[in-house]
């Protein structure tokens, strides 16, 4: 499938995301926060998922202070998402907003760089797990309350060892191949008979914490920064993308 590039050029609204309800996972730290301060400053209310609960009120606390939005907290353990947790998620969502109207698949590990022969067998299913079963797992209970939103978004944040295997990136690279897929079918299933629309999405090479550990000798002030990603990420929530579903998308 061909990639789609987005520049940098959009400007979103100051409202762009008014009323709409998005979950971002992995909304702790790196650029699951930076978009959810991102997505509240532009008028959503968030459901901020991650493992860390210190860090999460800790953005909570921000989006509190510096906007109207009205963010909740799920403190998960991806690791261990099961179905009965991912509808206890989607219940608390409704009861609270009513609707879902967007859902951003970020949370992710590295795992182990080495070769296959040498990789630990309990590492990959761990990997696997967050990378990519907690991803069908939330949206398999969260799709029933996404389809009753106007104008829904799915994105995966995907990468670009998710398009071409590199020999030492394992069970990641693996992963991210397979959220490509899973984005590409459930845009086939979607896109016609509901208002969802589904979205890979890789953000490139970014100044977060994973990148750090990817590539230790790396000087940090030579990549871009998740506030850069912001205005793609944006859109991609936006009802300006809305014509836009089953696509790997580069920031």
């Amino acid at each position: 499938m061909p990639v789609i590039r987005l520049d940098s050029s959009y400007k979103p609204k100051a409202d762009l995301l008014k009323g709409r309800t998005i979950l971002i996972t992995g909304a702790g730290d790196g650029i699951g926060k930076q978009l959810a301060l991102s997505a509240a400053a532009h008028g959503a209310n968030l459901v901020l998922l991650g493992r860390t609960q210190a860090k999460l009120e800790a953005v909570y606390d921000q989006i509190e202070s510096t906007t109207p939005s009205k963010p909740i907290i799920c403190p998960i353990d991806l690791e261990t998402l099961d179905d009965e947790q991912a509808k206890e998620i989607a219940e608390a969502i409704q009861a609270e907003f009513g609707v879902l109207d967007g859902l951003v698949h970020n949370a992710a590990i590295l795992g182990q760089r080495t070769p296959i022969q040498s990789y630990s067998t309990a590492a990959w299913q761990s990997v696997m797990q967050i990378n990519v079963n907690a991803g069908f797992i939330l949206s398999k209970a969260l799709i029933p309350l996404m389809s009753e939103s106007a104008d829904a978004r799915m994105l995966f944040t995907s990468s670009g060892v998710g398009r071409t295997g590199i020999a030492y990136w394992g069970a990641y690279s693996v992963s991210k191949f397979a959220i490509e897929g899973l984005a590409q079918l459930l845009a086939d299933e979607l896109t016609e008979t509901t208002n969802i629309r589904v979205n890979a999405v890789n953000p490139g090479g970014t100044r977060t914490s994973m990148r750090a550990t990817a590539f230790p000798a790396e000087n940090p002030a030579g990549v871009k920064s998740a506030e850069d990603l912001m205005s793609g990420y944006l859109y991609l929530l936006g009802p300006d993308s809305r014509a836009i579903s089953g696509q790997s998308i580069d920031i």
